[in-house]
């Protein structure tokens, strides 16, 4: 479990397919000063709001394993070495939570549409790849954008908005993205919940 809150970024440094595990998957090596020790191997981190597993530790980069199931519902089949990740560690029992609770089970993508700056802060215009979950987007609801904990400010008929404020750009990805690219996107548990409750 995490809560969104981006300290740490890393950097894609080798993307190879896995021999050791299920064929198609992946084994992604990130390097980052995010500090782990050989009893973490088997925990897991949250890699642009991914749940991913490490598998090794090198001087100056970890190794996360990529599921078939991951690959196709992220943005990761789309991974570049020398693309930069958000990374968060899973929480802490006791630890404070500061923005809302993500699992890492990446819903699906979105695309932006649309990047609007209003003093200093980013209005994001995102269209969500798999238009079902558009039933789930509530307005002032919390959501889940690349691991980093946001608000929609406003859902329209085919895609939301959310605004970014200078310190979550200054610390996160987010302030690399451009029109067209695209995100992986967690909707709040409790939303989805409810929304299958309704049915």
């Amino acid at each position: 479990m995490f809560n969104g809150i981006i300290y740490n970024l890393g950097v894609i440094t080798n993307i190879r397919r896995s021999t050791r595990y299920v064929k198609g998957s992946l084994v992604l090596e990130i390097r980052s000063n995010v500090k782990f020790n050989k009893n973490d191997i088997g925990e897991s981190v949250c890699c642009d709001g991914v749940c991913l597993t490490l598998i090794k530790i090198k001087k100056r980069s970890f190794l996360f394993y990529l599921s078939k199931e991951t690959i196709k519902r992220s943005n990761f089949k789309y991974a570049k070495i020398g693309k930069v990740i958000n990374l968060e560690k899973s929480l802490l029992h006791g630890q404070k939570i500061s923005g809302h609770y993500v699992q890492g089970h990446v819903d699906t993508t979105a695309k932006v549409i649309n990047i609007n700056i209003i003093e200093k802060t980013w209005v994001i215009k995102l269209k969500l790849t798999n238009n079902v979950l558009n039933k789930s987007l509530i307005d002032k609801a919390s959501i889940s954008i690349n691991g980093v904990s946001l608000t929609i400010s406003k859902v329209y008929k085919n895609y939301f908005e959310i605004n970014v404020i200078p310190h979550t750009l200054k610390l996160t990805n987010l302030k690399n993205l451009k029109q067209n690219d695209v995100v992986n996107v967690e909707i709040d548990i409790f939303s989805k919940y409810i929304t299958k409750i309704k049915k």
